[in-house]
């Protein structure tokens, strides 16, 4: 068999790739990273991590924060200012918006949201219904458990003001004909008073198991890295002002006095991403430069369209859809595969179509685990810049910033600025981990 072939063939079995795991291990040098990065699933799995226990959790909270999502209704509403409701209506309408659409799921949510808090109240729990503007750490530490009412991206606003592991978040998927809601507890068939309270009250007889999902700890130093984040949720109400806001940096890196540099000191930022960590230029259309050490391994300098960093609970959301491929993609390698080979290899469409889901599904990655998964987007390959693994899982990752106007992103909320001079480290402490349940 033909060196050729047999690669082809070590690449289609993504499931028989456990004697890489030692090899993974052992390797320190960037350029022999992760050759079994085709098959996370595979290289983070292990029996230790499925095993439950069948006894029954405790679980007795007395005081819950529910934090529900603004609505789009509400967001267009918070845009349009004043005025009258018909006005708001004509507005709309100027967009092409559906105003009595976007009205029917709002009430939906706030039902819901109703629900929410009637069937903890029965239960004997005290509540506090906030929304993301009022959500802070008094709130916090006031509640024993804290219940996202929304989506995903409730979650993981939820998720970003929790430090520590003592604070469990619960997620409601409040519109889950529209949202998919992956961090949230399984969909139910209704969302009636019933079904809700009867949910609730499975929980608080301990009927699951705790879930630890795992999260990025970053450390920064250079002289950004006291400055404040930029909220980008907030910032989407006020857009009008923030049109020349990367020019606006621009001028202030210019003119900026260099002994006002913080000397060689690391901060440890205050926010924990739970899906992923982007670093890279603010505009999309400029190309991200940056140095990128692996597990401590000497620096490369790359250029690409940023780098994302994830954890398990993120391989199934920006990290996916970034890495998986097609059917169209797949089929034409094989295809060619065959023809480089020499060899008659008359691949069929359910082939195709099992090969493709197979690499797909080894992206994801089991959130509990204490390891992190890059991706380098688009990289730029020539003589003079190449990148052997533009992807792979990772225990530690630095990236150091030859950028003009940067952000490093936390979960798609919170940006702060990342340019030329600063560095993050990027790390995961199981101490870190996010409490959340699991029904299964």
């Amino acid at each position: 068999m033909t060196l050729l072939m047999w690669n082809c063939k070590r690449l289609l079995l993504f499931n028989c790739l456990p004697s890489l795991v030692k090899h993974c291990k052992k390797c320190s040098h960037f350029q022999k990273q992760l050759l079994c990065s085709f098959s996370l699933r595979t290289f983070f799995s292990g029996p230790q991590l499925n095993q439950t226990s069948n006894a029954k959790q405790t679980f007795n909270p007395k005081k819950a924060v529910i934090l529900s999502k603004v609505t789009r209704y509400e967001y267009e509403k918070l845009l349009f200012g004043d005025g009258t409701e018909e006005q708001l209506i004509q507005n709309l309408r100027g967009k092409m918006s559906d105003y009595y659409g976007l009205l029917q799921r709002h009430n939906i949510h706030q039902q819901c949201v109703q629900n929410i808090t009637k069937s903890l109240e029965d239960l004997g729990i005290e509540t506090k219904v906030v929304q993301r503007f009022d959500f802070d750490s008094n709130l916090i530490n006031w509640a024993d458990i804290v219940i996202s009412a929304g989506g995903d991206g409730t979650f993981l606003s939820a998720a970003s003001k929790i430090t520590n592991r003592d604070k469990a978040v619960i997620g409601i998927n409040t519109d889950p004909s529209r949202s998919e809601g992956y961090l949230c507890l399984p969909k139910i068939k209704t969302y009636n008073l019933k079904s809700m309270k009867a949910s609730f009250a499975k929980l608080l007889a301990g009927d699951f198991r705790w879930k630890w999902r795992q999260r990025i700890r970053i450390s920064m130093s250079g002289k950004y890295m006291y400055d404040d984040p930029v909220e980008l949720h907030d910032q989407q109400l006020h857009f009008h002002e923030h049109r020349f806001t990367e020019h606006v940096r621009e001028n202030e890196m210019f003119n900026k006095n260099e002994s006002l540099t913080p000397k060689d000191t690391t901060r440890i930022l205050p926010l924990l991403a739970l899906n992923e960590v982007f670093m890279g230029e603010s505009l999309s259309s400029r190309v991200s430069y940056y140095e990128l050490s692996i597990d401590e391994a000497p620096k490369i300098k790359l250029k690409s369209s940023g780098i994302t960093v994830c954890t398990g609970t993120g391989s199934s959301s920006w990290h996916f859809h970034i890495n998986h491929i097609p059917q169209q993609s797949v089929q034409e390698i094989l295809k060619l595969a065959g023809k480089v080979a020499k060899c008659d290899l008359n691949w069929s469409s359910d082939t195709v179509r099992k090969v493709t889901e197979s690499f797909n599904q080894s992206l994801w990655f089991d959130p509990e685990i204490p390891k992190m998964a890059y991706t380098i987007r688009d990289p730029v390959m020539n003589s003079v810049f190449q990148i052997p693994n533009p992807r792979g899982c990772v225990h530690k990752i630095k990236v150091h910033s030859r950028m003009w106007d940067a952000c490093l992103v936390i979960d798609g909320g919170s940006s702060f600025t990342f340019n030329d001079g600063a560095e993050a480290t990027l790390e995961i402490h199981e101490e870190d981990a996010l409490r959340t349940v699991s029904l299964d």
